[in-house]
């Protein structure tokens, strides 16, 4: 593997930070962060691009960052995708099988896929991701790899994310502006997904709530496949925004205060707790209960949850979360964020960390860097494979065929 291909690069152009993170390709199942760059993100809202200049500035810093603790340079990323106008649903694609003996192979899989995306999209709208739920042969449904099987007919449910063009390309432009090429574009659902949840939670049924600054991400998983995305246009930065207002502070000041004495849950303030916060306009600083603050906190929290369950029960698939929900970005590192979810959602709950990468794994063991480590792992997976090697075990090579059937279409 030459030098300049061991290294990913995962970007996450968020609300609040821009993060980079280079991952280094060790061998097929080993992958280690060796770089970590994160910058003040400006510019952005909501995951689009409202000042093209400053958000050049923030990628620039935080890739210069990445650089100088990975020593390598940095010419190419992968870049995460979110905001409202990130769109899913389902679709169905039917074909004949073609063959002479009715064998399915990767073209018939292919054009069963090219006729599940084969839907109207409305102007504007491009198809970011068409991923393969699961396969039904002759109306034996649930098959996850088809090639080889014999039927005559071939069905694939899959899962179709649409992005606005032009939300997407100004979000490109910027990343190119700083002097680097994007290989890739994907949701942050997914990448989040890659870095935190167990395949034992996605196969029994689980909700993955990613709250950033602007939004908050869902994306259920069953099966081990993605069957629904929506976000929730409430984040990290709504919460910040009440404290400036409610305790009439500055919005860095706001900040601080979130981040060092924040807590969602009231309940589990002490009455007798006080904090120091900053006036406006040069006047002294003030002490106060910090139940007060955790005041202002909650009824947020509760609307970001209430609204999030409102989605879940739209997608059909409250009953189908049977290992509950995993919660990850930087709003879930507010204490008492898994304590209030636990009472709305009544179902098992727990923060998402980035899990299975070695290198700088304690510095990223947060659930603030879940999309641009997840990001780096996706683009590690998803790599074509390589020619197999003398002796290399068959679940291997057939690990590696079946990557290669679906790369194209993830």
């Amino acid at each position: 593997m030459a030098r300049r291909e061991r290294y990913i690069v995962g970007l996450d152009i968020g609300t609040s930070t821009v993060c980079a993170v280079v991952g280094e390709s060790l061998d097929e199942d080993n992958f280690d962060i060796v770089g970590i760059g994160v910058a003040e993100s400006r510019g952005i809202k909501r995951g689009v691009v409202v000042n093209l200049e400053a958000a050049v500035v923030s990628i620039k810093k935080a890739i210069e960052e990445a650089e100088l603790m990975a020593g390598v340079e940095v010419d190419a990323v992968h870049v995460a995708l979110s905001g409202p106008h990130i769109k899913g649903f389902n679709s169905r694609g039917v074909i004949a099988v073609a063959g002479k003996n009715r064998e399915i192979t990767r073209d018939d899989v292919r054009r069963a896929i090219e006729a599940a995306k084969a839907v109207a999209l409305p102007a504007g709208r491009e198809i970011l991701h068409v991923l393969p739920q699961d396969f039904v042969v002759d109306e034996q449904d649930g098959i996850g790899a088809p090639v080889g099987m014999t039927g005559t007919r071939l069905e694939v449910n899959v899962h179709v994310v649409t992005g606005s063009v032009s939300s997407v390309q100004n979000l490109i432009t910027c990343v190119n502006r700083a002097g680097i090429t994007v290989v890739d574009t994907v949701i942050g659902q997914l990448t989040a997904a890659e870095a935190v949840l167990t395949p034992d939670e996605k196969e029994l049924g689980v909700a993955l709530v990613d709250i950033g600054g602007g939004t908050a991400d869902l994306a259920i998983f069953e099966r081990g496949s993605l069957w629904h995305t929506g976000v929730v246009a409430v984040g990290g930065d709504h919460f910040t925004n009440d404290i400036a207002v409610g305790l009439r502070t500055p919005i860095p000041d706001a900040d601080r205060v979130k981040r060092k004495h924040g807590c969602a849950l009231s309940s589990m303030v002490g009455e007798d707790e006080t904090i120091e916060v900053a006036s406006v306009g040069g006047r002294k600083p003030r002490l106060m209960a910090r139940r007060i603050l955790s005041e202002i906190l909650q009824p947020r929290a509760e609307e970001i949850f209430h609204l999030v369950w409102d989605e879940i029960r739209r997608s059909g698939y409250e009953k189908s979360l049977n290992s509950g929900i995993v919660l990850t970005g930087g709003g879930a590192i507010l204490d008492g964020m898994p304590e209030i979810a636990e009472q709305i959602f009544d179902l098992p709950i727990r923060r998402g960390s980035p899990i299975e990468v070695g290198g700088l794994s304690d510095h990223v063991s947060s659930p603030t860097f879940a999309t641009p480590v997840g990001l780096a792992l996706y683009a590690h997976r998803n790599r074509p494979p390589e020619p197999a090697r003398a002796g290399a075990g068959a679940l291997s090579r057939v690990a590696g065929r079946l990557r290669g059937i679906f790369k194209e279409f993830f």
